[in-house]
């Protein structure tokens, strides 16, 4: 099994960051660059401790899902509502995902993309937050499908390494007249599918690799990003309503320049 240290580590990174518009993959991705953390199981590794942070989302909003499933079979029009928009906002990602998996992977092991994404999605950040003035939905509920399928297509633009899947759903989200309370939560509800297919899709496909030892780090990091993502995920509502998302794109800006001159120096 890799240093029980790093998988720490690696593990309080991802539920910090899980939830942030900062890439979660991209720190890992430099961080592991960082503390050698390579070989053919550590891209799994990335992908698989996310479900630590889905697991913190069902937990610290557990009475909003089981409102929702109560409402489903009542067939209540809110529940519906809610329902429909996760599912239609999640189909754009698995149907690319599983197209562009390869591609996807081999962007997994580029730090390079990572810096440079990190740079470009701070600047893009503090562009739409100047941009965005008109508030048209409050809720997941009363999203319209239109939407919700808008943000489900810009979710895949965070496929690449260091955009960030928070970020991209919430300033897309934005863009669409969305509340920034109401952009973080529909960003929270729409990883639990999202992530879900996406790690059981890649312990599937890395099945003939894994090992014991790579399933016990697996473990061991998700429990990690599950702890420190359920403190995170509601702190995350609170900072966004009172400071918006200009600190989010100033440190990925910082992070990211300073990753891009660490790669030169090499």
């Amino acid at each position: 099994m890799h240093d029980l240290a790093t998988i720490i580590l690696l593990g309080i990174i991802e539920g910090l960051t899980e939830f942030l518009p900062v890439s979660s993959t991209g720190h890992l991705i430099l961080a592991a660059e960082l503390l050698g953390f390579t070989g053919e199981g550590s891209a799994a590794f990335k992908i698989s401790i996310q479900l630590g942070a889905i697991l913190a989302v069902l937990v610290a909003y557990r009475q909003r899902f089981w409102d929702v499933g109560m409402g489903l079979l009542r067939a209540d029009p809110d529940a519906i509502a809610f329902t429909r928009n996760i599912l239609i906002g999640f189909l754009p990602a698995m149907l690319i995902g599983a197209v562009a998996y390869e591609g996807i992977r081999a962007l997994l092991q580029s730090p390079t993309t990572v810096a440079v994404a990190l740079i470009v999605g701070g600047v893009v950040i503090l562009a739409i937050e100047r941009m965005v003035k008109v508030v048209k939905v409050e809720s997941v509920e009363a999203m319209p499908l239109r939407t919700a399928i808008i943000i489900g297509v810009v979710q895949c633009i965070a496929m690449i390494p260091g955009v960030s899947r928070s970020g991209a759903t919430i300033m897309g989200a934005l863009l669409m007249g969305v509340e920034r309370k109401t952009a973080a939560e529909f960003s929270f509800f729409l990883a639990v599918p999202t992530m879900l297919g996406a790690t059981v899709y890649s312990l599937w496909k890395d099945r003939h690799i894994l090992v014991i030892d790579d399933l016990t780090a697996i473990a061991i990091g998700l429990g990690v990003a599950f702890v420190v993502a359920l403190a995170v995920v509601k702190a995350l509502v609170a900072i966004v309503g009172r400071f918006g998302f200009a600190p989010f794109a100033w440190y990925r800006i910082v992070l990211g320049t300073i990753a891009l001159i660490w790669l030169g120096l090499r």
